[in-house]
């Protein structure tokens, strides 16, 4: 009689079943459930629809949506709209080791650009649809420069930082950022020149453009690209001409595209994609 060698097998198996039944924690699979949901849903859903697609009874979605919020994981604008995903998942990526790795490459090149430019410099990054400052170096001349805060959160388009990543993105991650923004606008339209305004800043490398916020001011932007060919992140001067001073805007723009450029690299860039 022929010996049946998938007996060992089928046993390994429902081992390993018990064995994860045994650790299981179905509450916080729950939870899990909703935030990975949550993220692949721009728009963000309804109590009903998380439930639906969870296979999940509404009371059991109700009780982990009011622990989620509580706990800053999910927001809801207003009582009886979507739930949307935060910004603290965000906030605790800063502590995993690529936004370390980023940060900790960043700073020094940041700094030699406001010594050198006697300007202030920031880097920005694009989380669910909104730009946000996680860096900014000071200029540690007397004159200062105008500075944007870390932590600060703006408009994706009203940023130079914004247009420059975006540009930056495959068609379809581009179409991914430009729908959370919208649901993050109530169903807010992007600017009608936006595909040509891309386009021309893909093509120049960069952008600089008077400030979408500020009188006087001219943004200098430039993406960080990593190994995938994407923008990451983008470093960006806002440029403050003081009377008198030798440093110029040439000078500026050649400081921050070496900077980006470095910056790129050690991330493993090898350019962007075609």
């Amino acid at each position: 009689m022929a010996k049946n060698h998938n007996k060992p097998a089928a046993a390994g198996e429902r081992a390993k079943r018990d064995e994860q039944a045994r650790y299981s924690a179905p509450a916080l699979d729950k939870g899990l459930d909703i935030l990975e949901l949550l993220a692949d849903e721009p728009e963000g859903a309804t109590q009903s629809e998380i439930a639906r697609r969870l296979d999940r009874s509404i009371s059991e979605i109700f009780r982990m949506l009011m622990t989620l919020e509580r706990r800053g994981y999910v927001v809801q604008l207003q009582p009886g709209q979507r739930y949307s995903l935060s910004l603290k998942l965000f906030e605790i990526s800063h502590r995993h080791p690529p936004m370390r790795r980023l940060l900790t490459k960043a700073l020094p090149l940041m700094g030699s650009v406001a010594a050198e430019t006697h300007q202030s410099c920031h880097l920005a990054i694009i989380r669910e649809g909104r730009l946000m400052v996680v860096a900014h170096v000071d200029s540690p001349h007397r004159f200062g420069g105008f500075a944007v805060r870390e932590g600060a959160i703006e408009d994706l388009f009203l940023a130079s930082s914004g247009f420059v990543i975006l540009a930056h993105q495959t068609p379809e991650r581009q179409r991914q950022i430009v729908d959370s923004w919208r649901s993050l606008n109530r169903g807010k339209q992007p600017p009608r020149s936006l595909a040509a305004h891309l386009r021309r800043i893909r093509r120049l490398g960069y952008e600089e453009t008077v400030s979408y916020r500020v009188r006087g001011i001219i943004n200098m932007s430039f993406p960080i690209i990593d190994a995938s060919g994407g923008a990451v992140a983008a470093i960006t001067v806002p440029y403050l001409q003081e009377i008198g001073s030798h440093i110029t805007d040439a000078h500026v723009r050649t400081a921050l595209g070496k900077a980006a450029a470095r910056l790129s690299r050690e991330l493993g860039s090898l350019g962007t994609r075609a």
